[in-house]
């Protein structure tokens, strides 16, 4: 199979073009809620980097365009050629791309790149280690990777390394603990004009490949710590692109400038409550580590609730025991639903029934069960700090489980710190999201893989299955859709036997904007890619690369 760059597609992402202003144009945009900027550079780092490191300081090898069937989109490579095995695939650089410093971008960068991957586990949050039996130079615009085992899907995980330049790494100690203070990057803005831990600048790269198509000169982030102070930003005119939950959208944001306030919610992440199988106490641990008390958690949630009250109806109800979603109805195991269907209904009296069965009862009189073994069980749910969808969410998902006799509080640390316990396994149970692809392949294999777990923190419930994985790994060694089904139809059966997360709905992809000042946003009727602003969006990009200023 081989894939290339064509001028067709290319000139496809660029949708018009404006003279050149006079004076620098600067975007506001919200990529992250934080209460402070950290100064890290650092494009391998998951928690403290700055929003804006991937995809606009270090441009990808390829976009797959979720909203155009996963077509590859071409970016520091043009082509991708798969082996009739599927064993390797040989990738061809883009040449004339220098890097922002002016150096060459050779096939040394990416053989470092994937080095700094493989050789460093803390680096490797895609699973490289076990994809990859190693990385070939075959000349300097050619890469060969050479898969461990055959794989369809692999290259839409090996375009999620950030690629860096060798010259600048080589030299570096600690890739782990590395900020990057002075970074030289690939992407369209690459220098730090300013920054400080309440707002930050990033502007122009003069050596970049794409700079005809580059019409924003900067782009400022300014530090929003939650939905609330984002709401205020964002109807005073303040933001340009942003992606947040705003309740009551029409009235609180579009109603303040209608000509030029907007939003597109298209479906995005799968959305999961994690039960830590390696929970640092015994009790808790022990609980999630019994199908049974999973079963009776995910019946304490009122996922109608959660939607229509938490979400004011913006995401989607998900109630599928397998957790596939509504955009993947086509691949349901419908046996899976009639099996397991019932462990996804809101029922407090047979979550009851449930615990008791399993021999979970309140042995000091307090109220609330303990473990078969006496154990105590005291669950604390962590959210990041002002994501008000998703704490509204928590406090219906504790009032529940509370009500069915299990003892649970919510915490709310900050998104960087609730990062980091989901990565380390400091946690008892969190509201999580996964992506989305093309398939449900992705979201399964970036939440459940046992080769992914611990590695981020979209694996880490430390459910260890191999049945599952090996199923997930045998649907990458065909491309034949209806074995595909079948395969599909088999791991439906197993996450719904096991329900290692409770799945409540998926989430839209928020995103909102603001045309006063810039032109040019996706929509509805532009549906050109993903729009979202958020640091895990590659398509991001390409969004970046369409805005024009306002005549």
């Amino acid at each position: 199979m081989k894939f290339k760059a064509t001028a067709g597609l290319l000139a496809s992402v660029a949708l018009w073009t404006t003279t050149a202003q006079a004076e620098e144009t600067v975007l506001t945009a919200l990529p992250d809620q934080v209460t402070a900027w950290v100064e890290n550079f650092n494009p391998f780092n998951q928690t403290t980097a700055a929003p804006s490191v991937m995809h606009f300081m270090y441009e990808p090898l390829i976009i797959f365009n979720a909203l155009d069937g996963g077509k590859p989109i071409f970016r520091l490579a043009t082509a991708f050629d798969y082996a009739d095995d599927l064993g390797s695939i040989t990738v061809t650089l883009r040449d004339g791309v220098k890097w922002s410093d002016g150096e060459a971008f050779t096939a040394d960068d990416v053989m470092k790149s994937f080095d700094l991957a493989l050789s460093n586990p803390a680096l490797d949050s895609v699973g490289m280690a076990q994809m990859l039996s190693g990385v070939e130079k075959l000349d300097d615009k050619t890469v060969r990777f050479n898969l461990a085992t055959p794989s369809s899907q692999a290259m839409y995980q090996i375009v999620r390394v950030p690629i860096v330049p060798e010259h600048v790494w080589s030299g570096v100690d600690d890739p782990v603990t590395f900020t990057n203070p002075n970074p030289v990057g690939s992407g369209p803005l690459t220098e730090i004009r300013r920054f400080t831990p309440q707002e930050y600048t990033q502007c122009r790269n003069d050596n970049y490949w794409d700079a005809d198509s580059l019409k924003v000169d900067c782009m400022r982030f300014p530090q929003i710590a939650n939905n609330d102070q984002a709401l205020a930003a964002a109807a005073n005119g303040e933001l340009d692109w942003m992606g947040s939950f705003l309740p009551d959208i029409d009235n609180t944001f579009v109603a303040k400038d209608p000509e030029h306030h907007s939003y597109w919610l298209p479906g995005g992440s799968l959305v999961a409550f994690y039960m830590n199988f390696e929970a640092p106490e015994a009790g808790d641990k022990a609980a999630f580590n019994d199908v049974n008390f999973r079963r009776a958690v995910s019946m304490a949630f009122d996922r109608e609730a959660m939607v229509e009250i938490a979400g004011y109806g913006y995401p989607t109800i998900n109630q599928y025991p397998s957790g596939l979603g509504r955009a993947f109805h086509a691949w349901n195991n419908d046996g899976v639903d009639e099996k397991f269907g019932a462990f996804t209904q809101y029922d407090i009296e047979a979550a009851k029934a449930l615990l008791a069965k399993a021999g979970f009862k309140d042995i000091n009189g307090d109220g609330f069960v303990e473990s078969p073994d006496g154990e105590q069980i005291d669950l604390e749910v962590i959210v990041p700090n002002g994501w008000t969808d998703w704490v509204n969410s928590c406090q219906i998902a504790v009032e529940g489980l509370n009500a069915a006799g299990i003892k649970a509080n919510v915490s709310t640390p900050e998104a960087a710190v609730w990062t980091e316990k989901l990565i380390t396994g400091e946690y008892d149970m969190a509201i999580n999201s996964v992506r989305v692809g093309a398939t449900p392949f992705n979201q399964y294999l970036d939440s459940l893989h046992t080769n992914n777990q611990a590695k981020s923190r979209f694996a880490a419930s430390r459910y260890y299955n191999k049945e599952l994985s090996a199923l997930l790994d045998t649907f990458t060694q065909t491309s034949d859709t209806e074995k595909q089904m079948e395969i599909m139809a088999e791991v439906q059966e197993i996450i719904g036997e096991e329900m290692p997360l409770a799945y409540v709905f998926n989430n839209p992809r928020w995103y909102q904007y603001n045309t006063k000042r810039f032109t040019g946003f996706f929509n509805a009727d532009n549906p050109v890619a993903n729009p979202v602003v958020h640091k895990t969006n590659p398509a991001r990009l390409v969004h970046l690369l369409n805005l024009r200023p306002a005549e």
